[in-house]
């Protein structure tokens, strides 16, 4: 798992975010070192993505400070945003391009000019050279997603965020793409997942936040998660299996009740 003496890359401290007189983000702080894979779960509307767009820079909010690679996105955000990569759950490209020209058009716009014999070892690096004069929506979900992370990593960022990747996902895509994590945090980077599948989180993550109704109601290791709330009546109420499971332990936690 993660090497937890690494150095700070993204803290987050007293974060509120609001729209209008709706406040979304309550007082969310945490930190996330490099060499880390560090998951943020919460039902629909609990702030997850409120939080990842404060992170990202997309939106201002009321209070708090963010800091990636010790600059403040606030008053440093082309410097702080440089040291971000972001992957989305749905991504589209040109699509007049080839997946060849994808890469070099991206890694161009990151400053980073690639020759054809680098392209071609992305490629490789992806399991995808056989297939660099494919168009992307010509690929599977599971190939898309793969050009997708190696585009928003194309320039080597310390952070790299995310957002439900692996949705809609079979299992050999998906753990292809775990793969790619663990390389990744392998390397030293930061990662911060959010996704709503529990098996990934507690497959992946070495620490979880989980939030809901705008506030960070508990922060651990998947093992401690489950150790520390086994106990708890709501979450044996939860369980379906004869064993605590980290989606027991949310449910527990945030409720039975569907989220809009």
């Amino acid at each position: 798992m993660g090497d937890f003496t690494q150095e700070v890359i993204l803290m987050v401290e007293h974060l509120n975010v609001f729209y209008g007189g709706f406040q979304a983000v309550k007082e969310v702080s945490f930190e996330v070192r490099g060499g880390e894979i560090f998951g943020l779960l919460g039902p629909n509307g609990a702030g997850k993505t409120s939080t990842l767009s404060a992170v990202e820079g997309l939106i201002v909010p009321r209070a708090g400070k963010i800091t990636i690679g010790g600059y403040d996105i606030r008053t440093e955000g082309r410097l702080a945003k440089a040291q971000m990569g972001v992957q989305l759950q749905s991504t589209s490209f040109q699509p007049e391009l080839n997946i060849k020209e994808i890469i070099k058009l991206y890694g161009g716009l990151y400053g980073v000019n690639l020759s054809p014999a680098e392209v071609q070892e992305i490629l490789k690096d992806i399991k995808l050279d056989d297939a660099a004069s494919k168009k992307f929506s010509q690929l599977s979900g599971g190939q898309q997603q793969r050009v997708s992370l190696s585009i928003s990593t194309i320039h080597n960022p310390i952070l790299v965020l995310l957002d439900e990747p692996t949705t809609g996902l079979d299992p050999q895509s998906r753990r292809q793409l775990w793969a790619r994590y663990d390389s990744m945090r392998e390397k030293g980077h930061a990662i911060v997942l959010t996704t709503h599948s529990m098996e990934e989180a507690e497959s992946v993550c070495d620490r979880i936040a989980i939030i809901d109704h705008g506030s960070i109601i508990a922060t651990d290791t998947p093992e401690n998660l489950i150790s520390n709330h086994r106990d708890d009546p709501e979450v044996i109420k939860a369980s379906r299996k004869g064993r605590i499971t980290l989606e027991d332990v949310f449910i527990g936690l945030t409720g039975k009740e569907i989220r809009p």
